[in-house]
């Protein structure tokens, strides 16, 4: 939904951010002293969410066209990676990998390959082999379910990054074991949103938002009058609340939680954020919000911080530069508190 509103701070761009995936963006601007600029702002439905744009620019037609072909390119990021259409390249990847070498568009080739390097980097906090994981626990077209120690078992052995043989010179991946699966889930949304802010930057536009159900969020400049946009992350337990706020420009916030998909079991709350180490939900962690130069970053960096919790984050996050996150844990005499780390550069 977006309106107008103004607040003191001579309209500062608002969006709320929420867990579940929630988008609003409040205010509409005053335009800036030395050109009129009209906003521009749509909605449309993408990889299994709500993708919503708002742009300025000094002629509206030209940035309603701006916008469709960004939401034209988001589209075609769903037909390549997604693991949902059994006709995308991804899909043909996972079904064919397992009995040879699969020549990949050169594209998802490379994608894959920063993929692999953020797990590396991470000791394998991040892995996009985690689709086995994923139908173990039920969360793969599903509400989550609690497996067997035997399907625990079974879906460990077909996930690791390690068991991809990628071959750079002849852009080929194999899986060295049978019944490994890629999962692009946790990081399509933020390329998606990445590939939708370069192309509006082509289109001649130097003030936008993106955002991708609300879990990524790229601001692109800043408003009329602004210095920046305003984003407000909303309580992870309360999705009429709002936790923090962060002004953005030129950058990207990253927001991954255990509300977004989750199930009880006796008295135990498992969400889909998976430790592909362990093969188990993550505990303890309510959200993690990551403030990153990309969305694609941003994407792989709430998984990475969500899964190695705040102290061992600390080691990652001083080999990053312009990165901070934002943990939101559970606490014992309040609702919840707040640890905020960031990168040394």
């Amino acid at each position: 939904m977006i309106s107008g509103s103004r607040d003191g701070r001579r309209g500062a761009g608002k969006l709320a951010v929420c867990l579940p995936l929630l988008l609003t963006l409040l205010p509409a601007f005053s335009p800036a002293r030395d050109v009129d600029l009209e906003l521009a702002e749509e909605s449309r439905v993408s990889m299994a969410c709500t993708f919503s744009i708002a742009a300025y620019h000094p002629d509206r037609r030209k940035a309603a066209i701006a916008l469709d072909e960004a939401f034209t390119e988001i589209d075609r990021i769903d037909r390549l990676m997604s693991h949902y259409n059994a006709r995308s390249p991804l899909s043909e990847l996972n079904r064919k990998a397992s009995s040879g070498p699969v020549a990949v568009d050169p594209e998802l080739f490379h994608f894959i390959e920063e993929c692999v390097r953020y797990s590396r980097e991470s000791d394998g906090a991040f892995d996009i082999t985690v689709g086995p994981l994923m139908k173990a626990w039920g969360f793969f077209r599903g509400e989550g379910k609690l497996p067997d120690s035997a399907s625990l078992r079974s879906a460990l052995r077909r996930v690791g990054y390690k068991h991809l043989a990628i071959d750079p010179a002849e852009q080929t991946i194999q899986f060295e074991r049978p019944g490994m699966e890629l999962d692009l889930g946790g990081i399509a949304k933020g390329y998606a949103v990445d590939r939708a802010i370069d192309l509006l930057r082509k289109r001649g536009i130097a003030s936008a938002l993106v955002s991708a159900g609300g879990s990524t969020v790229y601001a692109l400049g800043n408003p009329p009058e602004s210095e920046g946009w305003e984003v407000s992350i909303r309580d992870p337990l309360d999705r009429n609340r709002n936790a923090e706020t962060v002004l953005l420009k030129n950058r990207a916030l990253s927001i991954s939680g255990s509300s977004e998909k989750f199930f009880r079991r006796n008295g135990v709350t498992y969400g889909h954020v998976m430790d592909p180490r362990t093969g188990r939900p993550v505990q303890n962690i309510l959200s993690v919000a990551v403030l990153a130069r990309t969305g694609t970053a941003g994407d792989a960096l709430d998984n990475v911080f969500y899964v190695l919790g705040p102290k061992k984050s600390r080691n990652y996050l001083n080999r990053l530069s312009e990165t901070e996150v934002i943990f939101f844990l559970p606490a014992q005499h309040r609702r919840w508190k707040a640890i905020r780390l960031q990168s040394p550069g």
